[in-house]
């Protein structure tokens, strides 16, 4: 990098991380602290372009409108986010051994972004040239591909954000860049709520423009200045596995904190039984498409820049806040609808608002708190463990459409807020990792 480039690099990096006492370089080697502001923005790049991209293609809303927009069966769309969640997380216990065996792991992440790129432009393929069972078992085949190649960049990326941006600083990396990727899918949401004419030919472009994301962030982070990496431990199949799972017997830590976690996926269940109970019918979320995009949009930009900082301060509390508060806002939810104001233009956004902005901090807590966790050695393995573990309790979680069917929708919503308040409590008996 040339010295201009490299001085307004700096200047940038001092800007957005209020950096005037001198550069912190906590748990990071002295190669990696002077590349630390270059490295700092091409993170912030390449994950606002993998952020967006997400955003543009959210299976929950976007891929679910497509698909019945195709004319695909129910059972299909039904599979998307089980596929799609526990497609990412479910892979990482058998990946993490074999990313070990890779010096320097930014190729790792890179390849997965690049994969997730083409597998968004084999959906827009799918969707321009096939209708009916034939879209959604193509669409379901790329989003799974998508999923498998996510599950590579979640290892990889941490370990990387580990060795080249320093503990005090990686929580405001990640928070700027979800702030940034939430100002495209805003965009996005209103431009389908303006051209509900056109909806079809927007969704379509936004897949194209995802695919092209994901190529380019790809390209970005292959750029970091990453330094070679322990490459001890590695291998990979169902003998690795199972040594890594140990891991949860052997660290007390890692096992509260997947409770932890596991708990509070309470804030991501959530929300279409908000929908089902302001309107009676999830159908009905997707003729709002636009409505519920900005909803979840606008609650990642006020809060994700925020809840990086708090994080780099104290990942724990930034876990127990957001607990309460997404407990909160699904109280809230049951108060207006036990009120007779479920069905109002305005409380469904309001909670489906607080809901999001709970999720939010609770993604940025859990991935911080994690990296900070453990040196990078070992934070590959307990990333992959982590996220493995949530895999099968997000698809045991797929119950809870039966549940509700039985207990109706506000029960159900009442159970995922007690189980965001055990999140809370649980995430209170994690130690405190950071200093000030």
């Amino acid at each position: 990098m040339s010295d201009p480039a490299r001085r307004a690099s700096e200047i940038a990096y001092e800007a957005l991380t209020a950096e005037d006492d001198g550069r912190v370089c906590a748990d990071i080697s002295d190669a990696a602290c002077h590349e630390q502001p270059p490295n700092f923005l091409r993170h912030v790049g390449a994950l606002s372009l993998f952020k967006a991209a997400d955003g543009l293609v959210d299976a929950k809303l976007v891929l679910s409108w497509l698909m019945t927009a195709l004319g695909a069966p129910a059972w299909f769309i039904g599979l998307l986010v089980p596929v799609r969640e526990a497609g990412s997380l479910l892979p990482q216990l058998f990946t993490a051994a074999r990313i070990r065996t890779l010096p320097r792991r930014k190729r790792a992440w890179a390849a997965g972004s690049a994969m997730q790129g083409l597998a968004a432009l084999a959906m827009l393929a799918a969707a321009l040239t096939l209708e009916g069972a034939g879209a959604g078992a193509a669409i379901i085949a790329a989003l799974a591909v998508l999923a498998l190649a996510r599950s590579v960049c979640s290892v990889a990326y941490k370990d990387v954000l580990g060795k080249t941006i320093a503990k005090t600083r990686r929580g405001t990396a990640t928070g700027l860049a979800s702030t940034l990727s939430a100002i495209v899918v805003i965009a996005f949401a209103l431009i389908l709520m303006a051209g509900e004419e056109a909806r079809m030919t927007l969704v379509l472009a936004a897949m194209g423009l995802a695919g092209l994301f994901w190529l380019a962030g790809a390209a970005i982070f292959a750029t970091l200045a990453e330094e070679p990496g322990a490459q001890e431990g590695g291998g990979n199949g169902i003998t690795a596995a199972l040594a890594n799972l140990g891991y949860l017997r052997r660290d007390p830590q890692l096992a509260r904190f997947v409770v932890a976690r596991g708990l509070l996926t309470s804030t991501a269940l959530a929300p279409p039984y908000l929908v089902v109970l302001a309107a009676g019918d999830a159908g009905d979320a997707l003729s709002s498409l636009g409505a519920l995009v900005l909803a979840s949009a606008l609650a990642s930009l006020v809060s994700s820049y925020v809840w990086g900082r708090l994080a780099d301060r104290s990942a724990r509390r930034v876990l127990i806040f957001t607990g309460l508060g997404g407990a909160a806002s699904m109280v809230l939810a049951l108060g207006l609808d036990a009120a007779g104001l479920g069905a109002t233009v305005w409380a469904l956004p309001l909670a489906l608002f607080g809901l999001m902005v709970a999720h939010q901090g609770v993604r940025l807590g859990r991935s911080t708190y994690l990296v900070d966790m453990v040196d990078q050695e070992l934070r590959p393995i307990y990333t992959a463990v982590s996220n493995t573990v949530i895999g099968v309790a997000l698809l045991a979680a797929g119950g809870f459409g039966a549940v509700a069917a039985l207990i109706g929708a506000a029960a159900t919503i009442a159970l995922f807020a007690a189980l965001a308040l055990a999140g809370a409590a649980v995430a209170y008996g994690l130690r405190e990792l950071e200093t000030t």
